[in-house]
């Protein structure tokens, strides 16, 4: 007995004939096909845009861009209010973008510092007032002729007054621009403090303390690369203007400006024949010390070509 019965396939003249199966459950129309009727038919007219709605994108795209010159306002004043010199006084600030125009790509920032998006990349230093870091304010001034900053000078509530011409060090305001057109954020806080003091990364960067080391960070800005011996040379003459034509003896100064002279008889600027960070905390370490007029005639020839510039020239000024 068989297990399954077929039905017997009808034969025509001795052989099986094919059976039709079908190949779908069920038969639709191809809806992504046009008729040969409508494909040659003219395309539909485009319905008009209702003013209204144009009206309403507008707005839109407005509020979303305030929005986003919210959020960036909001981020550069977060990361001072996440220091302990938060309690400044709103009431003496003074915020310039007198800066010439930008003549570089930011992409260099963004290789240096780190890519933030939304934020703008602060630097924010505290400085003492009696002992204004003028090597800093010349760094600033070149900073301006490379790249597009946002300057402002505060003044902290430890500070009883500070002198008119160090709340203006960075010139008068003349225009403002949206917080997220800069490329760099640059705050000056006066505050009594025994030696200046910088942060970049507010949360995940410990304070770089003293006017030449901020001075060596400001200057890398400018993506320079020397070679070992250069960058040694360099980190050399900072040290031993700070440490000994600053604030050393006598002695100590007058063998400094020794070593100066034979090194600027053989090179117009202290290490090698273009300005390094060395020349500017030099210079700056001579004017605060009244070692100018004592200098040699290498030395005096050198200062006179720093003075040339217009930041040394500048910052002259605040001498005065």
């Amino acid at each position: 007995m068989p297990m399954y019965k077929v039905r017997p396939l009808p034969r025509a003249g001795g052989e099986v004939l094919a059976e039709q199966l079908p190949t779908c459950m069920y038969r639709m129309p191809n809806l992504h096909r046009r008729p040969a009727a409508a494909a040659s038919s003219p395309p539909p007219p485009q319905e008009e845009v209702d003013p209204s709605l144009q009206a309403l994108e507008s707005r839109q795209e407005e509020i979303l861009k305030r929005l986003y010159e919210l959020k960036s306002a909001v981020d550069g004043l977060s990361k001072m209010i996440q220091t302990p010199d938060a309690d400044f006084d709103v009431t003496n600030i003074i915020q310039t973008d007198e800066c010439p125009p930008l003549t570089t790509n930011g992409a260099d920032l963004d290789l240096m510092l780190g890519k933030d998006y939304g934020a703008l990349k602060d630097i924010v230093i505290n400085a003492n007032p009696s002992l204004p870091p003028l090597s800093l304010l010349i760094l600033h001034s070149l900073l301006c002729e490379r790249y597009k900053i946002l300057s402002a000078v505060h003044t902290h509530s430890s500070v009883k007054s500070v002198p008119e011409n160090l709340l203006k060090c960075f010139g008068e305001q003349t225009k403002k621009q949206p917080r997220h057109e800069y490329q760099l954020g640059f705050t000056l806080i006066w505050k009594d403090v025994p030696k200046p003091q910088m942060k970049f990364s507010i949360q995940t960067m410990c304070p770089i303390e003293g006017e030449g080391n901020i001075a060596r960070f400001l200057f890398s800005l400018f993506g320079p690369k020397y070679n070992a011996v250069t960058s040694t040379l360099i980190d050399s003459w900072v040290d031993t203007a700070i440490f000994q034509l600053k604030e050393g003896s006598s002695k100590e100064k007058g063998a400094v400006l020794r070593s100066m002279n034979a090194a600027l008889g053989k090179t117009a600027w202290l290490v090698g024949n273009e300005l390094t960070v060395a020349d500017v905390v030099a210079w700056c370490a001579l004017q605060q010390t009244g070692s100018a007029n004592a200098a040699p005639a290498n030395v005096q020839k050198w200062m006179k070509s720093c003075e040339n510039l217009a930041p040394f020239s500048s910052v002259m000024k605040l001498l005065k």
